[in-house]
């Protein structure tokens, strides 16, 4: 190979979510930290130049991380040794305070370039970091934008530039600022889902240099890149079980990259071998967390399914029904994107029921007129929810919601059978995150909600509820209804 030719392995993994444990597929090892690990030692034993990038959200979604708020996965992450990570949303879920003592025992750099002090606009985290391998300059710029951090609405003096359009905006200051050195690459580490990566991408001028965007967010599974404004966007997907892979040439004297290759390799018995000291440390947080939280609650009826967040699902259908049940308010709306795991039963542990609802916040009730919710589900219904851009909700048994997407029309909402007048009164809960960004998530003021009635904490903890409800209710089943009908 031409001395000016240099090659490149670029591996990246997004939205993680603590899911350390291999999980046993038919007869086959899929997934798990020890053979993510194995997989990366391979590559950087194989070929020259390798680096390992992480798109945010490393956190939440299993046991062994909620335990420890984040340092297990902190430790963990170590193991790996990424070069570079980005923050996600759910990077923020255990405070802000949390996150930025979590960086401090970090061993490897974590950039953002837009989330800020609103008092004195100073960065939180470095913004970009530039990265010297095989002769070449690399410089990589974190973004993560306000449309997914809405866990922050808590932390006044955090603040993140508004949107997407400010976003590119950063970017080219940063390419301004940082590139006047050599810089060969620019990547983007963006955690903001597809479709932003795409209107972020066509906004990018061309003149600042950026060759590349690896995301998160979403938890697309690609086959191919897209490319956008002659940007590759790549994404893996979600979990331990798959890891994208770039294998690139550069032309150090055209300054370009000749040649991009991307796949998406499974993490399996086939393809990765076990890192033996990944295995080691994790085992030594699970037998932990096994001792403590592998105690039976309870026996479902039967193996339920949650596929989608964008659709009523059978676990929706229990977990509002569970926390509707034996309630002060009519109505529970229970955030689709609270329920965590795609299928669960029909024996549940402790441990499944925390890892399955791992946000254990407090439940608000309000009060709405018909006419306020009848506003509230033609805003839930807009077309951004079939694309999983907004919050999707799960509601209780009694409601009855029509809605024919082509006409983007309500066609039909019932509450025990009786239509929803304007004048009526409905009481309906939610978890505190979805009650703290209600404007936003339900497009109706909260102001002209709580004149209705004053907002109250009718319970601290749902995962209290949820214990206490699966405890006393042996062989519990749900079914799809046809709670939210859908009419194209």
């Amino acid at each position: 190979m031409a001395d000016n030719i240099t090659k490149l392995t670029i591996l990246h993994s997004n939205d993680m979510h603590g899911d350390f444990l291999p999980k046993r597929l038919s007869k086959e090892e899929s997934g798990g930290l020890p053979r993510l690990s194995g997989y990366i030692n391979k590559i950087r034993r194989e070929k020259n130049n390798v680096l390992y990038v992480v798109a945010g959200d490393m956190f939440r979604g299993s046991i062994i991380d909620q335990e420890y708020q984040g340092l297990s996965t902190i430790d963990l992450m170590n193991s790996l040794r990424p070069d570079v990570a980005t923050i996600g949303n759910h990077e923020v879920d255990y405070g802000l305070a949390h996150l930025l003592f979590l960086e401090k025992c970090a061993k490897f750099p974590i950039i953002n370039a837009n989330m800020f002090v609103t008092m004195n606009n100073a960065r939180l985290f470095n913004p970009y970091i530039n990265i010297e391998i095989g002769g070449l300059r690399i410089l990589f710029i974190g973004i993560l934008t306000e449309e997914v951090l809405a866990s922050t609405k808590q932390e006044k003096v955090i603040g993140t530039f508004i949107d997407v359009e400010e976003a590119a905006k950063e970017v080219g200051i940063i390419c301004d600022n940082y590139r006047t050195v050599k810089t060969d690459m620019t990547i983007l580490l963006t955690h903001i889902g597809l479709e932003m990566d795409r209107k972020l991408a066509a906004m990018l001028d061309p003149d600042w240099g950026v060759d590349m965007i690896i995301g998160g967010h979403s938890h697309t599974f690609m086959e191919a890149p897209e490319v956008v404004n002659g940007i590759p966007i790549v994404q893996a997907g979600t979990g331990t079980g798959i890891i994208g892979q770039i294998d690139l040439q550069y032309d150090t004297e055209q300054k370009k990259i000749l040649d991009f290759a991307w796949k998406c390799v499974p993490i399996n018995e086939m393809t990765a071998p076990k890192d033996l000291v990944m295995e080691e440390l994790l085992d030594s947080y699970r037998t932990q967390t096994d001792t403590k939280y592998k105690r039976v609650v309870t026996r479902w009826a039967r193996k339920l399914t949650h596929p989608s967040r964008e659709q009523e699902t059978e676990m929706g259908n229990l977990y509002a029904d569970a926390l509707q049940w034996e309630s002060s308010f009519d109505i529970m709306m229970m955030g689709s994107g609270s329920i965590r795991k795609k299928e669960l039963g029909p024996v549940i542990e402790y441990q499944d029921m925390l890892e399955n609802t791992p946000y254990d916040d407090a439940l608000w009730m309000v009060e709405v007129t018909g006419k306020q919710f009848k506003a509230i589900v033609k805003h839930l219904m807009r077309d951004e929810a079939w694309l999983g851009e907004t919050e999707f909700y799960q509601f209780s048994k009694g409601v009855h919601i029509r809605y024919n997407r082509k006409r983007k029309r309500l066609e039909e909402l019932t509450f025990r059978g009786e239509t929803v007048r304007d004048n009526m009164r409905l009481k309906i809960a939610l978890q505190n995150y979805h009650y703290k960004n209600f404007d936003e998530f339900l497009g109706v003021p909260l102001a002209e909600v709580a004149a209705n009635m004053r907002p109250r904490i009718v319970a601290t903890s749902v995962n209290n509820i949820i214990e206490e409800y699966f405890a006393t209710n042996e062989g519990l089943d749900a079914h799809v209804e046809g709670r939210i009908e859908l009419v194209d």
